[in-house]
């Protein structure tokens, strides 16, 4: 399959947002992933794994977060201190609410997409922030899919506003994440009757999805990278 990738800008209250776009070239219209970024940026990683999901048959849209700190804004895999300093000038408030609608208007809007269609996934800050997503922009979007998300005390509450189907993977040696948080998030969408997909790989830590990364476990990358492409199959594809 041949993939068209175009670097491209979309526009915010707080200026232009550079994103990367990927477009499978075939003629009919597509479901659409809004994949979301590592700390460390947008990353070639990332483009790489942009590039593999548009493979599976999806428009893909990256958006870099950090166009706040341009040039400086993609951090290598050891520059954990300035990747997490980056991550937490982030405002997680209405000025991310605001970049993620602006993206997601972008790709729903797009003539290769079909806007009803669209999946959201991420990893370490781009699994928080795909958490996020799904509680802000439910009624916007049709599945989503977090990699090890640090999950903020307030998106814990708003799992009320969550609507769509929600994947959850985490690592059992995480250190950001640990089993009591997880069992927290757990606990409350169950609260609420709301039954997510959720899955722990015990020996996996924070970041074992990339191999770049020194938590790499290539058993859990296996086996995630099948789930994920099997649950946004199930709700982008075959209801397409």
């Amino acid at each position: 399959m041949q993939i068209k990738q175009t670097e491209v800008l979309i526009t915010t209250p707080d200026g232009q947002m550079p994103a990367v776009l990927l477009i499978p070239n075939t003629p009919d219209r597509k479901p659409a992933i809004l994949l979301l970024m590592e700390a460390f940026g947008l990353t070639s990683y990332l483009r790489a794994v942009a590039t593999r999901i548009a493979h599976e048959g999806y428009v893909v849209l990256t958006p870099d977060l950090y166009y706040r700190e341009l040039p400086n804004h993609t951090f290598g895999y050891d520059a954990v201190e300035q990747a997490m300093a980056a991550m937490w000038r982030l405002d997680f408030g209405q000025p991310m609410e605001n970049d993620l609608q602006a993206a997601l208007t972008y790709v729903k809007s797009h003539p290769d997409v079909k806007p009803n269609l669209v999946g959201v996934t991420g990893f370490c800050l781009g699994g928080g922030l795909t958490f996020f997503t799904a509680c802000k922009f439910s009624d916007e979007i049709a599945a989503v899919a977090s990699f090890y998300g640090m999950v903020l005390d307030e998106w814990i509450d708003a799992v009320k506003d969550i609507t769509v189907p929600i994947y959850l993977f985490f690592g059992g040696r995480d250190p950001f994440i640990p089993g009591d948080r997880i069992q927290q998030i757990k606990a409350r969408f169950q609260e609420l009757s709301k039954d997510p997909s959720l899955k722990v790989y015990p020996e996996a830590g924070h970041g074992f999805f990339c191999h770049e990364r020194s938590d790499y476990n290539q058993h859990a990358a296996k086996d995630a990278w099948h789930e994920l492409t099997q649950f946004f199959q199930q709700h982008l594809q075959a209801a397409s």
